[in-house]
């Protein structure tokens, strides 16, 4: 099954296509442009270099947040759009899952991090082994010094929230915090594609 993914939760935006093989194109961009202005040029692009007919796709997938409003909505429209045109189906994945299925071989628990506003953040933990992805802390909205009380482990920190905030994770959890690598803390189309394929395949779609 071949699935086109989108992922337009923070400014880091891309489209990727996954298939039986694996990631068979990504596209990413991080630039001063909004998402309605790039979103469909990065999807056109994509379909005509692989040179595959946006027909040939059998579901889609998209990141559904937390995240900015309007690039969740403009992702979100986008496929919807393209859905009905093609009437295929969509798998909605959440963006802390898909920024966690970056880190798949994680020897710890991956804390995905977001920036809330107001001192606060969105995160969740996962774990991440034989393939799956469980959840042990599902997503909510919370101070650092109360996700410090809550995870006396070590732990992976990833998304743009690590990076922002990491003079105080380390301060908070010491030794305990681990960041990943900074290729893996953006929000990955293909993460979301693989995502949304795995739930389509099993029946679970929006």
């Amino acid at each position: 099954m071949l699935v086109l993914g989108i992922e337009t939760a923070t400014k880091t935006g891309g489209v990727a296509l996954v298939g039986d093989r694996g990631v068979v194109a990504e596209y990413t961009s991080n630039i001063e442009v909004t998402h309605s202005e790039r979103l469909m040029s990065l999807v056109d692009r994509m379909l005509k270099d692989t040179g595959i007919a946006l027909a040939a796709v059998e579901g889609f997938a998209v990141s559904t947040g937390p995240g900015s409003f309007t690039g969740l909505r403009i992702g979100i429209a986008t496929i919807k759009g393209i859905s009905l045109a093609t009437n295929k189906p969509i798998a909605a994945v959440p963006t802390l899952a898909a920024l966690a299925w970056n880190l798949p071989h994680a020897a710890h628990a991956v804390c995905p991090l977001l920036d809330a506003k107001k001192k606060e953040v969105y995160a969740a933990l996962y774990r991440l082994g034989r393939g799956e992805l469980e959840t042990v802390i599902s997503e909510t909205v919370l101070p650092l010094a109360e996700l410090a009380a809550r995870i006396t482990e070590p732990v992976i920190f990833t998304g743009e929230g690590a990076q922002l905030f990491r003079q105080e994770l380390q301060a908070l959890f010491g030794s305990r915090a681990l960041f990943a690598p900074l290729s893996a803390t953006v929000p990955s189309a293909a993460s979301v594609a693989e995502l949304g394929r795995r739930a389509i395949m099993a029946g679970i779609r929006t």
